[in-house]
């Protein structure tokens, strides 16, 4: 079995770029708590709450967010 660890280890890595597939997502404006796919998560004041294409939950960090997801009108 391997094991990787913080190093990002010296391998012939491809690019990728995430699929455009719109979700559902709401900005929370006080700590909270979500069930998820991996059990119990906490969210931070001005996370935000995550529907998946399956339909799961999950918290979006808010500078995770902001990096990685634009919002669609």
């Amino acid at each position: 079995m391997l094991t990787f660890k913080q190093t990002i280890p010296n391998l012939k890595f491809q690019k990728a770029v995430k699929k455009p597939i719109p979700i559902k997502c709401i900005q929370i404006d006080e700590p909270f708590v979500v069930e998820t796919l991996e059990g119990t998560m906490k969210g931070n004041k001005g996370d935000w709450l995550m529907v998946g294409v399956s339909g799961e939950m999950y918290p979006c960090d808010k500078e995770i967010f902001k990096k990685t997801y634009n919002l669609v009108k």
